[in-house]
């Protein structure tokens, strides 16, 4: 029987070659698992996570992976496989990594994505996260990653860091707007999936203390469709987790697809893609504060930054606590809940090391941080207050001042 990984490869080998529909006929005819082609044809009909065959402790009185997930996505069936509940499962990836026998794995949403980008009469963007510098090569720029991507036939790609930007632009001014006493606190609302999912399933008693910020993988493609209506998008980063994002009814609208860097590599390898012999094609508009997103702590540096230059003689000033990780990140917040903290400004990251640590990363997380810090260095504006690209765009979206930001934000602004 054709295993996964076989269907898998050939059918995203056949797609890059544009021999989609004859490789799926010959495998028609073939012995493979339908559930497995069911899956890869129609990834948005499932999970983020993907149980590939029956599982070896079917006859344990509890999964590891039942132990690890916070959210109550996994149950048994029948026979004691585990199911993966699709309205509750965030892609934390927890249960994968417990697995013991690999019988589950990430979705894969590349076949229905590149079938929109062969046959899309709108523009297709790719919506790059900022964790991707030097993901897929220390040798591959921003430039020449944005070639490879028009060469598969994407009309550009764009940096979510610009829109980090944005959204770090916000939650300064809605700290300046909330945090009034010395006991005010603030929880960061933009960036990681699985923080907020924890925030609002775990400890939703304090969700009156987060501002309402999109992540900026939705104010990246809000804000596409606002300038190109029938565009598509596609956000590619190191997160399963941003795939049950995607999928919120508030933020479906903005994200038609979402890809990993371990997915667009195999797209790069099939479609025989050098990307470090590609011509450059520079576009650089995001500043420090936006780069640094991609990093734990990066997220409180930015806005705290962008606090102190917005304004600089602000009494009560950003005091962030970080953590990384959910067990981390639950000790944080219990930390919070018990009086044992005294920040105001506090930013979890559901993986360690923050995205550059995601579960679908190419390198190691420790390479990711060093090289985001990099990026973040090389960039020509600290904060995106001093980013004419952010006032610019901001214009052309509609915003008249920077403070209509919180006066009137509907594209970069979530109801909780």
């Amino acid at each position: 029987m054709t295993t996964f990984n076989e269907l898998y490869n050939r059918l995203v080998k056949a797609s890059v070659e544009h021999k989609g529909p004859q490789e799926l006929e010959k495998i028609r005819q073939e012995e493979f698992d339908p559930h497995h082609l069911d899956c890869l044809l129609n990834p948005d009909q499932y999970a983020p996570v993907w149980r590939l065959g029956e599982c070896s402790c079917s006859d344990s009185p509890q999964a590891p992976c039942e132990g690890k997930c916070i959210f109550d996505a996994i149950s048994r069936d029948e026979k004691g496989n585990v199911q993966i509940n699709k309205d509750l499962c965030t892609g934390c990836s927890a249960c994968i990594e417990s697995c013991s026998a690999k019988k589950l794995t990430a979705s894969r949403d590349i076949l229905p994505a590149l079938a929109a980008v062969q046959s899309s009469k709108a523009p297709v963007y790719a919506m790059i996260a900022p964790a991707f510098i030097s993901q897929f090569s220390a040798d591959v720029t921003p430039g020449k990653l944005r070639t490879a991507f028009k060469r598969l036939g994407f009309a550009g790609m764009l940096e979510v860091a610009l829109f980090a930007d944005i959204l770090t632009l916000k939650e300064a001014l809605e700290f300046n707007k909330n945090i009034v006493k010395e006991s005010d606190f603030q929880l960061t609302s933009c960036c990681c999936p699985i923080w907020i999912a924890m925030i609002r399933k775990v400890y939703h008693e304090l969700m009156p203390h987060v501002p309402g910020s999109v992540s900026p993988m939705a104010a990246c493609g809000r804000a596409i469709k606002q300038l190109y209506p029938d565009a598509v998008t596609i956000f590619i980063g190191p997160c399963i987790a941003k795939k049950a994002e995607a999928r919120e009814p508030d933020i479906a609208s903005s994200t038609d697809f979402v890809l990993t860097f371990q997915e667009m590599q195999d797209v790069f390898e099939f479609a025989k893609i050098n990307l470090a012999e590609l011509p450059e094609d520079e576009r650089d508009h995001s500043s420090r504060a936006g780069r640094i997103y991609a990093r734990s702590g990066g997220v409180s540096e930015a806005v705290q930054s962008t606090v102190k230059r917005i304004s600089p003689d602000r009494k009560i000033t950003v005091r962030a606590s970080q953590a990384d990780g959910v067990p981390a990140c639950k000790a944080m917040i219990n930390n919070l809940l018990e009086g044992k903290s005294n920040a105001n400004f506090l930013e979890g990251m559901g993986c360690v090391g923050g995205c550059v640590g995601g579960p679908k990363a190419l390198i190691p997380r420790e390479e990711g941080r060093v090289n985001v810090n990099k990026y973040g260095e090389e960039a020509a504006y600290p904060t995106p207050i001093d980013n004419p690209y952010v006032i610019e765009l901001l214009h052309r979206l509609g915003f008249e001042t920077v403070e209509s930001l919180i006066e009137n934000s509907d594209i970069f602004t979530r109801q909780f």
